[in-house]
Formats: C-alpha cells, structure tokens, sequence
C-alpha cells in the first residue's frame, strides 16, 4: 500500500509539472504573438484615454497578452499568497506585486513577459542545481534493478530490494554488484570508483568485501550478502550527502535572519518613488524596482556552490556529512594523525622471531597466536596470519581479555598467557629478565609483542608496518596550506614513531599513548588555539575524531562505525584526499563570498538605477535573468573542481606498479 501511494504521489507530481510546462509554453506563445498581432490586425485598434493620456489599443494584442499574462503570472501569485496565509516573507512577493501592478494598469505584455522571464529564471536555477547533484543523483542508479539469487543448485532473478541478509547471488562479469557482501568463491576485478573514488580496479578473492554499487569487471563471484537496500554502504553514502545538501553554513543562517528585513525595506523604497514620482512614470519604475530587487542571486549564492562542491568530493571518494564541515575545513591550522592504518598501510606483517633458549620457536608462535587468534587488532591478525602460513595448530583459549593499547591475556592448557607491551606486561607483575640477555633487546624500528607464560616472558615477536607512499606529499601540501602543526600519535614504541614520524616529515610525534592520551593531546591543542582535524581508522579512534574540531575518518567503505564517528569519511585509504579537501573548502567559500558581493553590488546598483531612470519593464527582467545564471555558472566551476585528480592517481598507481620499492633484509625464524 505504501509502495501505491508513493506511485501515485509520483505520478501526481508528473503530471502537475507537465501541466505547468504546457502553461508555461502556451502564456509564452501567447505574450510573443502579442507583440506580432498589432501588424495581423492592425485595423482593431481602440482609442483609449487614461489619465488625460490620448493612446491606442489593438483588441487581439491585449487579450493575447492578458491571457498570456494571466497564465505565467497565476502560480507567482498563488505562490506569493500561500507565503502571506502561513505568515512567512519571502522574495517572491515582490515578482507577484510587480506582475498584479502592471495588470493593473493596463500593461498586460510587460506583465507577461516579466513573468515568463521569471519562471525561466527558476528553470534555470533548478537545472543548475540538478546538474551539480549529478554526481550525487548517480549513486541511486549504480544498484541494478535485478540480482541473479542462488536457491539451492539452480538461480532465479529477483529484484535487488527483494535481497537479504544471508542471500547467496551470482555476480558475472560486466554486472554491476547488487548488495554489499562477502566473496565465497571466484576471483575477479571490480571497479570500486563509485564507492570509494579509487581510479584503479582492485582484485578480490574469496573472504574479501565488495560493495552494492561497483562493477564486476573480469570473473564470476558468489556472494553473500551481508548489506542490502539502504543498509549498503552505496546507500549510506547517498543518504548522508543528500542529508548534506540540507545544511547550512552560519553566513547562510545571517543571510536568512536578515531576509525578513529585505522585502518590507524594498516595498518601502517602491513607495516613495512611487510618491515623490508623476503617476504614470512612478509606478512604472515602483514596478521595475520590484522584479530587479527579487534577490535570486543573493538566496542562491551560497546553496549552489555547496552542492557543487559536495558534488566534487562525492566524485573522489569524500562523504561530508555537513556543509559546515567543508567550511570548517579551510581554517585548520593542526592535524592529529593515527599512525597504523593512517599514515602506515596497517599491514602488519612479522619480520623477526625471538623465543627464549628453552623455548622452540613453533611453541612461541603457537602459543602467541592461539591468544591473538581471539582479537581483531590489525598486530593479532599479522601474528595469525604468519602462524596458518606456517601451518602451526593452534589451541583453544579461555577467559580471554583485551585491553585497548597495552595487550591481551587469556588461559591456553591451564597456563596463564599475557601477550603485549613490556611496560603493561611489568606492571602485571611479569618477570621480563629475558630483555637483559645479549639479543633479546628491543629491535630498532620494528613493533614488538612481548610473550609472557605464567608470569615469566619466554619470547618476542617483531612486527613491521609500511608507511603509505603517497602520506610524505600529502603532508607536505597540508604544511604548504597552511597547516603547520602535523602531529602523529601511536600506541606504539618511540624506535618505531619516531622513524615513521620522519619518513612523514612531522612536527610532532607522540608514542606509546593510550586511547584516552589522545584525548588529552587534542585538548591541548585546541586550549594552544589551534583548529584541530583528527585523521584516523574511525574505529578505535572513535573517541578522538568526535574530539576534534574535525573527524576524518580513513578507509571507511563498508564501516559503519568509521562513517558514523566522523564529520568527513574518505571512502578509501589515499591521503592526498587530504589536501584537496583543504583546497576544495578554501575554493568554495571564495566561490560563496564572490557570489554574496555579486549579488549584493547587483542589487543596489539596479534598485538605483531604476528609481532615476524609466525604462520598459522587460529590461530589468532582463537584467535579473543574466545576475541569476552568472551567479549559477560561477558555482558550477566547482563541480570539474579536482577532476586531474583522478588521472594523476592513476598515474601514480601504475608507477608504484611497475616501480619495485626499496629492499630490506628481514630476519624472519618461522618453525618448519
């Protein structure tokens, strides 16, 4: 029933705004064939005489243009009336007025043609706007319609809304993926360009996320959905943007607040030109005072260029959730960094393996990864993932616990297992003597995972992240933007942040810090006077992005605590998003300001203009048209704003492609 009522309101609308195009285009052809039909019938004229003025009429010019008038000029006023009944002021009353006023006396051609050129006016404005949510409006249509659904050995088509959770679908190549989910079989190339704004197509395998929305290039995949509908994340992301689009920045709130003031000073400079004017040239100029005083420029200043500009971020993978945001974005003078997963890729892979003399190594390995086997800390998964490679059997653990930046513990065969920091691992009372041996000692620049078994530490294990390649660049154009204080915070060891806090080229490195620390850091800055964006996973920096001026959270395609917990989401991994959002923010508020002072310098220059000078009722219509579209182009500028960007990504990729890195030797003891 509800889907039925939705129809019909759909086709309501339909058919009401085709009503009003055919309006529109008859009282246009009427008003046109008004200024043609005094040469047709040039032998119906009638002497008038008003006001002790001698003038002729053509009978079938005045109905044409009455009729015409009547037609363009009825929904102005009945718009302009449903303002006055709910007691609201706004700027059409004053079209309304001028179009009633030159009805009244007799100018029934000037009437229509103001009209027409003021509907026009909102066309335009309204395929402007279109046109800069084209990027957004797209997301709806990336979800195909259909989804080939697996029941049991055979496969049915079904409509995609129909998909849920646990519904296994087969994707084939070429076909755009219906839902979010998770790979069970197949290997393939998907276009994530959509979602995430990368430029290259990623490999997926089986275990991997792929996102309703994206494009199945090469294999066939079977999916699980774990996401359907508006649930995905391609629905998320076009909820939250079109949510956006409904904000407002406070200089549009001022302008709002001052709006009401406008109409009432306009009316009232109308009238003493209208008294102080002869009565045939006053109201004339009271008429044109009202159509070029409608502040079209001035109200769509602000709203188109943020929609472009939202436009342009959804283009390259950014989803900001408030205007306010993008403007926010411009002021920052400091920038909090998380090291693993935000300046690192969070890869963690196991370079070296240290197991004390009485330990095997296999034992070490297996007893750390049974443990960790319980966490999805990025440094558990890293320890797992090296275990199954080695094909190490892992135990069963009980009474595990985690504790967020130090470590875990857990009870494996009846021994007690504590596995992380040295200094967490001391303060739990752990004999950690083994560190004072010759080559036991902490390794430069790698992580460490201290392993301790009944209250004695039997072994380490070290661990390395890589920094991201294009993070060094990315912090260089925030500094060149203005951003001067860089800050890296990590729960890791000072050997290990202060070598990626140099390779990042950052002013400040804070390590081994505590979720909470971090807190107190953002603090600190923000009591220093600093604007404060804080960049991390979204996730166990959930805390930290709420406290800052600025949450961006990194990599959040498919999360929706990352999406959540943050003002900014960058839907994929790259940093150099990072900057460009800088330089959108800067490039839209001077988009707005050049707007405002255009509108404003339009206005009280035409409301002079007409109140000394008498000219036809067309011109300042005229004149409105042209302010409207200058101000509508101006912020469409910013639609392309960043489009190089996706080619020099490209670029970037394919050289770090074929681009072999930098060989290091790593010392890696795994068992077998």
């Amino acid at each position: 029933m509800a889907h039925d009522h939705v129809s019909k309101s759909v086709e309501q609308h339909s058919m009401s705004s085709k009503l009003f195009i055919f309006a529109m285009l008859l009282g246009g052809m009427l008003v046109f064939l008004s200024y043609i039909a005094p040469y047709i019938y040039s032998d119906q004229v009638l002497r008038v005489v008003s006001n002790g003025v001698d003038r002729q009429q053509n009978v079938p010019a005045d109905m044409m243009a009455l009729l015409g008038a009547l037609l363009l000029g009825i929904p102005l006023i009945w718009t302009a009336i449903k303002h006055l009944w709910y007691g609201e002021m706004h700027m059409d009353e004053l079209v309304a007025l001028a179009v009633l006023a030159a009805i009244a006396i007799g100018d029934y051609k000037e009437a229509g043609l103001v009209a027409f050129i003021m509907i026009l006016v909102e066309m335009i404005e309204s395929r402007s706007a279109h046109g800069a949510r084209a990027a957004i409006e797209s997301l709806v249509r990336l979800t195909p319609e259909k989804a080939h659904r697996i029941v049991g050995s055979s496969e049915e088509v079904v409509a995609a809304k129909e998909l849920k959770t646990g519904d296994r679908i087969r994707i084939r190549p070429g076909d755009n993926v219906p839902a979010d989910g998770r790979i069970i079989t197949g290997l393939s190339t998907l276009n994530q360009a959509n979602v995430t704004g990368e430029s290259l197509p990623v490999d997926k395998a089986a275990g991997d996320e792929v996102f309703g929305g994206t494009v199945n290039l090469t294999g066939m995949l079977e999916v699980e959905v774990t996401k359907a509908g508006k649930d995905t994340t391609l629905g998320r992301v076009q909820e939250l943007i079109m949510n956006a689009e409904r904000t407002r920045i406070p200089l549009a709130k001022l302008i709002d607040k001052y709006a009401t003031y406008y109409t009432p000073t306009i009316l009232m400079l109308a009238g003493i030109v209208l008294y102080f004017s002869p009565e045939n040239v006053g109201i004339r100029k009271a008429i044109n005072m009202l159509v070029v005083a409608c502040p079209c420029a001035l109200i769509l200043a602000t709203p188109t260029a943020m929609v472009a500009a939202l436009s342009a971020a959804a283009r390259l993978g950014i989803l900001i959730k408030s205007v306010v945001s993008l403007e926010h974005a411009r002021n920052l003078t400091a920038m909090v960094f998380d090291k693993t997963g935000t300046l690192t890729t969070g890869e963690l892979s196991v370079t070296q393996l240290k197991p004390a003399p009485e330990i095997d190594g296999a034992e070490l390995l297996r007893i750390a990864a049974s443990v960790e086997n319980a966490s999805k800390h990025p440094v558990a998964r890293a320890v797992v993932a090296v275990a199954n490679k080695a094909r190490v059997s892992l135990h069963a653990v009980e009474d595990f616990h985690e504790e967020a930046g130090r470590g875990v513990r857990g009870r494996m065969a009846g021994q007690q297992i504590q596995i992380g920091r040295a200094n967490w691992l001391a303060e739990q009372g752990a004999d950690m003597s083994l560190l004072q041996q010759p080559g036991y000692q902490e390794a430069e620049g790698l992580s460490m995972l201290y392993i301790v078994r009944n209250k004695k530490c039997i072994g380490w294990i070290g661990l390395e992240d890589r920094t991201r390649p294009e993070a060094r660049t990315a912090l260089q154009d925030l500094n060149e933007l203005g951003i001067r204080n860089l800050t890296m915070v990590t729960g890791d060891r000072w050997a290990v942040a202060r070598r990626v806090g140099a390779e990042m080229g950052c002013t400040e490195v804070h390590a081994e810090v505590l979720p909470a620390q971090k807190l107190e850091l953002v603090s600190q800055l923000k009591g220093k006077g600093h604007r404060v964006a804080v960049v991390g996973d979204g996730v166990n920096d959930a805390p930290a992005l709420a406290a800052g001026d600025l949450g961006i959270a990194m990599g959040a395609a498919g999360s929706d605590v990352a999406i959540n917990s943050a003002n900014i989401a960058l839907m994929n991994n790259d940093l150099s998003r990072l900057p460009f959002l800088v330089k959108l923010s800067k490039s839209t508020m001077k988009v707005v300001w050049q707007n405002l002072i255009f509108g404003m310098g339009y206005i009280i220059f035409s409301v002079f203009l007409m109140m000394f000078f008498e000219v036809k009722t067309w011109v300042p219509a005229v004149m409105h048209l042209i302010s409207s579209t200058i101000v509508c182009f101006n912020s469409a500028r910013l639609v392309r704003f960043g489009e190089e960007m996706s080619e020099v990504h490209v670029q970037v990729r394919r050289e770090q492609r074929l681009t072999p890195g930098p060989s290091r030797p790593t010392t890696v003891a795994l068992p077998g």
